[in-house]
């Protein structure tokens, strides 16, 4: 790298521990960014945005707020969701409303088992699983289409409709996505998964592009899963799996079962992607906010370390993406757990420790 490249980074740290991990994730990245001998720095804008916000302003961000996230490089967001405010505002408010208004519509979740951390899976050879789910992120059963009505003809007589909506479009460029990634890994593989036997006209449409953009690479394997045979799956024949690629709504169900087969939630990395780089692409672990544990410092902050790697990976600051990986597993290595993985480490010390692997695995990276 030989010009100074000077990244801005929108940072939402939301609620409850994501305002703490999120923080984790900095320490880390400013930590890359001194050792790096001038080559890149990250410059920070911090959005207030989320549960508490919502409760002082009536909304969840600001009316203008996704135009103003466009001008960014990248966004780091931490979690979204506390008492006192309804999941589905705090979700369609934010989250949802960045992911749809800047079109961020491949959603990538790896799951990793890392060393050291307690086996919640009774396989062979779990060192060496690693699979990785592609969601599509802006329609199918997320689209937010529907309403609720009649509820003035009196108690228990409302009716509400929640339409999935799939467009060829929408289905193309997912599973496109998901064989292109298929290409740069180890066993090229693509899973399709869905529920077309009793979804007869969405999932129809899924499996018919898929079977037709599956023709185009013909040097990529491929097999197809209903939702419920495929959850069974993750558990009994894991070394099957190599891409995933699913509906928003069955890839995130699936993406929290991987994640928990590996040990907890509190690892579990995503982006959020324009492909096309249109806009920038959002970057966060894939748990909640956690509000019965927030202030504690006990909470895990490998998975939005790890969603800090997608981010560099996704700038091109790859050898550095890579560094943080191989410096997370080493830290598992040692055993340096957190609470939930069965350690007793708290957030600071996990994180120090990340920091100072991160030198050990530079030559590796």
């Amino acid at each position: 790298m030989t010009d100074k490249k000077n990244f801005k980074i929108a940072v939402i740290p939301g609620d409850g521990i994501g305002k703490e991990v999120i923080q984790a994730g900095i320490q880390v990245l400013d930590y890359l960014s001194k050792e790096s001998n001038g080559n890149f720095d990250f410059e920070y804008d911090f959005f207030p945005w989320g549960c508490e916000y919502y409760l002082e302003n009536g909304k969840m961000m600001d009316e203008d707020g996704v135009e103003r996230l466009r001008d960014y490089d990248a966004i780091y967001f931490g979690a979204v969701g506390f008492p006192g405010v309804p999941d589905h505002v705090s979700l369609w408010g934010l989250r949802i409303a960045i992911c749809q208004g800047l079109d961020q519509w491949a959603n990538i979740r790896p799951v990793e088992f890392l060393p050291g951390v307690p086996r919640r899976l009774n396989h062979p050879d779990v060192d060496n699983l690693n699979w990785i789910l592609v969601r599509e992120n802006s329609e199918g059963e997320y689209s937010g289409i529907g309403g609720r009505n009649f509820s003035g003809r009196g108690d228990g007589k409302e009716v509400a409709v929640q339409t999935s909506l799939f467009t060829e479009l929408g289905c193309e460029r997912i599973i496109r996505f998901a064989f292109d990634l298929a290409r740069t890994r180890k066993r090229k593989k693509v899973t399709s998964v869905t529920k077309s036997n009793a979804q007869q006209y969405g999932m129809v449409l899924w499996d018919e592009v898929f079977a037709r953009v599956s023709k185009e690479y013909p040097d990529v394997e491929t097999d197809q899963w209903l939702v419920d045979a495929m959850a069974a799956q993750f558990v009994l024949h894991p070394e099957e799996l190599e891409v995933v690629v699913a509906s928003n709504l069955f890839a995130d169900i699936l993406s929290d079962l991987g994640s928990a087969l590996a040990g907890s939630l509190g690892i579990a990395a995503s982006a959020n992607l324009n492909p096309e780089r249109r806009t920038p692409s959002m970057f966060e672990s894939v748990h909640g906010s956690a509000p019965d544990i927030a202030g504690q410092g006990i909470a895990n902050p490998i998975g939005t370390i790890g969603s800090a790697a997608l981010m560099l990976d996704h700038l091109g600051l790859k050898e550095e993406a890579k560094q943080i990986n191989l410096a997370i597993e080493e830290t598992t290595r040692q055993g340096i757990l957190t609470r939930d993985l069965g350690g007793t480490y708290n957030m600071k010390e996990i994180t120090d420790a990340i920091i100072g692997n991160l030198s050990k695995v530079k030559t590796k990276a």
